[in-house]
């Protein structure tokens, strides 16, 4: 099975730590983010396929082409927004089913295992700041209504994860939505979501994902 690490992003929040370091590899309790995400996919993941851009030139040096005892091939990003450095993984995905995470994410295990268990999924957690996220909604059946990027009046505080688990259908999708101009993923999976059964895994043990100098000291001082 196939894991897709977007990490393509300029990490902008994150200056000045990656004026020349790209965030994916930023150090977090002693080693790299990316380190971090391949300790905790599990043994079924025997390929990764990662979307790179801002600095590749320095992932693809540090994870070259195997990695983790793991087969890593390379897809070129998009600086217009998630949705199309997504879309570029494409060739290498195909209609299979995948396991996607976000190269700014600090994920464990054990979630990653949850999601596995469902044919589609989405690590969710609760946040106090839900407008500053991805907004999920949930049907009765615990499946996910609807994903909506940055509400200015988020209609619940569950939020996606950066770790989910899909379809290779979704490549079918094309974003619609511009956001503050970029083009956001959560708009392909809002659509995904609607047409598919996609699992809401909501996780008690999430830590989120990393965006800015204070995140590391936060995950820094979880962890210890």
């Amino acid at each position: 099975m196939k894991a897709l690490i977007l990490a393509a992003g300029r990490g902008e929040r994150m200056l000045p730590l990656t004026k020349d370091t790209p965030k994916p590899l930023l150090h977090v309790a002693g080693k790299p983010l990316l380190d971090h995400i391949f300790s905790a996919l599990p043994s079924e993941i025997d390929e990764a396929v990662i979307v790179v851009r801002y600095l590749s030139e320095k992932i693809q040096a540090y994870c070259k082409d195997n990695f983790h005892g793991r087969r890593i091939r390379y897809a070129e990003g998009s600086d217009r927004g998630t949705a199309y450095s997504f879309l570029a993984a494409e060739p290498f995905i195909g209609d299979e089913r995948f396991l996607l995470v976000y190269g700014d994410e600090f994920p464990d295990s054990v979630s990653i295992v949850a999601c596995l268990a469902h044919e589609q999924s989405i690590l969710c957690f609760r946040a106090e700041d839900p407008w500053n996220h991805g907004v999920v909604t949930l049907r009765a059946d615990g499946m996910i209504a609807s994903i909506q990027e940055k509400p200015p009046q988020p209609k619940t505080d569950l939020i996606s994860n950066g770790v989910m688990v899909l379809l290779g259908s979704i490549f079918g999708l094309r974003p619609k939505h511009r956001l503050g101009g970029e083009v956001y993923l959560t708009d392909m999976l809002d659509q995904q979501v609607r047409r598919l059964r996609v699992a809401a895994v909501i996780s008690e043990r999430a830590i989120g994902g990393i965006s800015t100098p204070a995140d590391i000291v936060r995950i820094e001082r979880l962890l210890s």
